[in-house]
């Protein structure tokens, strides 16, 4: 007799956890765009160098000026960061190929830059001039909003193992909504960033807080689904991402709009039950005790509230509450052999997931085809691939899904490297196709994670292993580099890293329709 009995007893998956469950992934819609948010408010729009009282009258009937004073590049477009010493007013007339411009004497981008306003209003790109040179910055700021993620994600996990799912949840939403609005108002880059960095790590606290305590109130047997459902609040975030930026593509206004409705969230979020199984652990058995009174009543069973007394509840944790007197660390996740195994397999499906998911996602202009049509498809193309998913786990277990999706995406990314460039719809497509096998894992891996760890040290586990998510998403876009080497390179190391993640998930074991386990204990004794 366990926890799970208890659930089972003061109603299952009734109408407590279809509200809480609902309350906490409705959040999950601007995951998403805090996420991937990079694609728009840092934007690269055409741009040009400035020419000085003569730019800001250029309209579509007097662009053609602009060879007077702009060279083309080998593509036959004005260049982006040069211009000609001198105007060369012969250039209007003359066709490029009877012109040897080359030789002209050209110069940097002195009194800064033109930017297109079709694409993108404004962008951090633009706002400071983050183009040419200054090109690694905009990578830059994705990286470190990602160290933020990794920074939160280390100190949310410690933090409520300690002190609850419920209050650091509360808090990490109020932290979003104010840290997140003020970015908008951000005088200069450096401030920018700082208030990104802040900004990930409350994203951190919200995943992390928000998974443990949905699984911690539900049936063993509706993990699989809530998990898979939950997962669709993410994806459809990524198309209102999407909605959002098209229609205002103003990057300060983006990030008050995707960020102000976390007070909305930080609000009703009181109304959240903490986790009773955490609350045993820690010598709160009384308040426990009135949580599944609560969840009795709401789940319309009012008679249980009698049945279940203190002692009741004690006898059915007495072993979990022995075992959590001692204080757990995140060394104890190495400890024991199969903690050891775990914790291992997981930290590599954990980077390999989170790597090639932000390899394909983080990039979306390099497709050439409208940035805001493309974060459309990458979004909608989730659904499929998680239903499958969902079918996958109910059907056929986390560990062969987990597998079966790194590998399919590995197959997909190394399948892009032997098509031509210039078949372009067909590189688009097998990216698409890549992207959902990860978005699959990615789904996978929150809820195999959260079944694989003990109660008493699940939060310090999801966020050790997820520290190696953050790692890959922050190390994917310095792989872009890579293909000056070697065009294909990027795709071998990503493909790479999947295959060998995907293998690796096989070494796992299995959860399904097992009980979640309490203790250190329990993991070792059943595995």
């Amino acid at each position: 007799m366990g926890f799970a009995d208890l659930l089972d007893e003061v109603g299952g998956f009734g109408r407590f956890q279809m509200i809480h469950v609902t309350l906490l992934s409705i959040p999950g819609l601007l995951m998403a765009s805090q996420n991937l948010l990079n694609n728009f408010t840092a934007g690269v729009p055409e741009h040009h160098c400035r020419i000085p009282n003569i730019t800001a009258a250029l309209n579509e009937s007097t662009a053609a000026l602009l060879r007077a004073f702009i060279p083309l590049d080998s593509s036959l477009t004005p260049s982006r960061c040069s211009r000609y010493t001198d105007a060369q007013w012969h250039l209007i007339t003359d066709r490029p190929s009877h012109t040897n411009a080359s030789d002209l004497q050209t110069e940097a981008c002195a009194e800064g830059w033109t930017y297109d306003k079709t694409e993108f209003i404004s962008s951090i790109v633009s706002e400071w001039d983050l183009v040419c040179t200054l090109r690694p910055l905009k990578q830059m700021s994705q990286t470190i909003y990602m160290g933020g993620v990794l920074t939160g994600a280390i100190i949310f996990g410690g933090l409520s193992d300690r002190f609850g799912r419920k209050g650091m949840l509360i808090w990490s939403y109020f932290q979003l909504a104010v840290l997140g609005t003020f970015t908008a108002l951000s005088p200069s880059y450096v401030v920018y960033c700082v208030f990104r960095f802040l900004t990930g790590m409350s994203v951190s606290g919200v995943i992390l807080n928000a998974v443990s305590l949905k699984v911690e109130w539900i049936p063993t047997k509706a993990r699989t689904l809530v998990g898979t459902i939950s997962s669709f609040f993410f994806t459809f975030g990524q198309m209102i991402l999407a909605g959002v930026a098209y229609s205002l593509k103003d990057w300060r206004k983006i990030h008050v709009a995707v960020c102000l409705p976390f007070f909305a969230f930080f609000i009703y979020s009181w109304w959240y039950s903490e986790s009773a199984r955490w609350l045993v652990l820690n010598g709160r058995s009384e308040e426990a005790l009135k949580h599944l009174h609560r969840v009795a009543k709401i789940n319309g069973k009012p008679e249980m509230t009698e049945k279940i007394t203190l002692e009741v509840l004690e006898s059915h944790m007495q072993k979990e509450v022995q075992s959590s007197k001692s204080i757990h660390t995140v060394f104890d996740l190495l400890k024991t052999p199969t903690m050891r195994k775990i914790s291992m397999c997981l930290m590599v499906v954990w980077f390999s997931t989170s790597f090639a998911y932000y390899g394909l996602a983080m990039d979306l202009q390099k497709f050439g085809v409208n940035i805001y049509l493309m974060q459309i498809i990458f979004g909608a193309v989730d659904f499929p691939a998680k239903l499958v998913a969902l079918l996958m786990l109910s059907f056929l277990g986390r560990r062969i899904t987990q597998g079966t999706c790194l590998l399919m995406s590995a197959s997909v990314i190394f399948a892009n490297i032997f098509v031509p460039k210039d078949m372009q719809i067909t590189r688009t497509a097998l990216a698409v196709l890549g992207k959902g096998f990860t978005s699959a894992s990615f789904t996978c891996i929150y809820l195999f994670t959260g079944e694989l760890y003990p109660t008493v040290i699940r939060q310090t586990g999801m966020g050790f292993v997820s520290t190696m998510a953050r790692i890959g998403s922050m190390a994917a876009p310095a792989v872009l580099i890579l293909d000056e080497i070697l065009p294909a390179l990027p795709s071998i190391v990503y493909g790479g890293s999947a295959v060998l993640a995907g293998l690796i998930a096989f070494l796992l074991p299995e959860t399904l329709d097992i009980p979640l386990p309490d203790t250190i204990e329990d993991v070792e004794e059943k595995r």
